[in-house]
Order: structure tokens, then sequence, then C-alpha cells
């Protein structure tokens, strides 16, 4: 294995302890309060690593082309897709929402179809109905004569509109990044959605739940360590994977992360996974690989 697929493997394990750590700090301060402090930590991580790589703290030097079109993709994808993903890690939990996360790529590749005139193969298409059907296996259960959800509705649906905007917030990027810094671009994508949240909470009067959730040291603890290894070292190794070998190729490792889920919610958390959730994240991800190689 090269050093781009490990880079790429570094990443779903670091996204995996991303996840886990944002479902315990949600589940303790709620989703809300999550969002806020983590992009603020995952900023203030980033603005450290393009002043030593770029000399700038901000990204002072992107247009108004790139403030637009970056800052909506942060709204979308951080304030809508994020604020649902959360709310979703609470009431299904990270794996099962990390697993309908998997249709993010299927959904960008329609989208890039419809927006950008991209194209979509044969093996594209075959590739969204496998992750459909892994999806399927994982949220779906045969009950008395009929099928029916396994999960509260209110979850999933939370998980697949945070998919969609997460989704379309990856669109709305490429179409706005260009060749512009990827570190810088996702700066601008935070600020725009810091402003958006900070909005939220001044309008609806939640500064009380921001305080609470800065006296929870336990919660604090999970969401440092959740932005470091997420919007940080996560996102830094997901570049260096695309940068060292094919994006397909690092796409699909990069989207283990359901399956690398299962080991520690049995072993570290207890949980009881069904053989048919482990086969359909298995399933999903073998449809990822599909629409990604």
């Amino acid at each position: 294995m090269g050093a781009g697929e490990l880079a790429a493997l570094a990443t779903a394990v670091c996204w995996t302890v991303t996840v886990m750590s944002f479902e315990t700090s949600a589940r303790r301060v709620g989703s809300l309060s999550v969002n806020i402090l983590r992009l603020f930590t995952g900023l203030i991580f980033l603005s450290a690593y393009t002043l030593i790589t770029r000399g700038q703290v901000l990204p002072t030097d992107a247009s108004g082309f790139e403030w637009l079109w970056l800052g909506l993709s942060g709204i979308v994808g951080f304030v809508i897709g994020d604020l649902c993903l959360f709310r979703a890690f609470v009431l299904i939990g990270s794996r099962i929402s990390m697993v309908i996360f998997a249709l993010v790529p299927p959904i960008t590749a329609v989208a890039g179809l419809v927006l950008l005139d991209e194209t979509l193969s044969l093996k594209h298409w075959l590739g969204i109905m496998v992750t459909v059907t892994g999806i399927c296996m994982v949220i779906l259960i045969k009950g008395t004569g009929k099928v029916k959800l396994a999960h509260p509705v209110s979850g999933i649906l939370l998980a697949l509109i945070g998919t969609f905007a997460q989704a379309f917030g990856l669109v709305l990027s490429k179409y706005g990044m260009g060749d512009y810094n990827a570190f810088a671009a996702t700066q601008i994508r935070i600020i725009a959605a810091l402003a958006v949240f900070i909005a939220i909470v001044l309008v609806a009067g939640f500064t009380g739940r921001i305080k609470l959730a800065l006296r929870d040291g336990r919660a604090m603890r999970f969401l440092a360590l959740g932005s470091f290894f997420g919007p940080f070292l996560g996102v830094s190794l997901s570049l260096v994977a695309v940068r060292l070998i094919e994006v397909g190729i690092a796409s699909t490792i990069m989207a283990m992360v359901p399956v690398f889920i299962i080991m520690p919610e049995v072993f570290l958390m207890g949980k009881k996974v069904r053989p048919l959730e482990i086969a359909g994240a298995f399933v999903a991800v073998a449809g990822v690989a599909l629409v990604s190689l």
C-alpha cells in the first residue's frame, strides 16, 4: 500500500474518530452548540495552518466570486447539512447516519450531471443503485408481513436532508473554488457558516445554550478531539490522498467510515449491531466504489 492509500485510510480513521466524538458531544449539549463550537475550533486550527503555509491568517486574497459561491457552499453544507446530520447522530447514532451519508458521492455525481454538465456512465448508475440497496439493508427490517423502518423516521429524514445538503455543498465548492487554495476555501466556508449560526443564536436567544455547553468539560473535550481529527487533520490527509492517487480510489477508501465505526460501537460502546446492518454498510461502500472509480 502506497503513501496515497495510507493517507486515505488514515483520513477514514480520523473521520471515524470525528463523528463518534461529535455524537458524544451532541448528546450532551445539543447539535446547534456542537456545530458552532466545532466550527470555531476548526477555524482556529485552519488559520494557524494557513499562517504557516500561506503567510495569511484569513483568506483576504479571495475574489468576490470565490467568497460568494464558497460562502453559499458553507451555508448549505455546514449550516443545513451538518445541523441536520448532527441531530441525526443523536436520534439514530453516528453509524447509521454515516451509512446514509454514503449517498453523498452518488448525489454529488447526479448534481454534477445536472448543474455542471458532467457525465455519468452505466457503471456510475449501477453504483448509485448498489449504494441505495446497501442503505435500505441498514434502515429497513421485515416486520409482520411487511417491511418497516428499523430506526426513527425523524432521524432518517434528518440524515437524508443532511446528506443532500452536503452533496450540493460539495458541488457549489467545486464551482466556486477553481484553482484557489483548498484550506483557504474551507476557511471561507466556515466563516460564512459561522455568520449564519451566530445570527440564528442571537435572533432565537440561544446564547444560554452556548454558555452551558462551554461549561460541560466532557462535551468540550470530545468536541476539541473531533475538531482536530475532522476539519483539520482529516481534511489535510484527504488532500494528500487526492494529490497522490486517483480521486476515485481515495474517495472510496475514505468512504469506509460506516464500516470502521462498527468495531468501536460494539466493543467500546456495547451497542448491538444487526448482521444485515453490517452487510448493508459494506454494500453501500461497494456502491460508492462503483461511483468513484
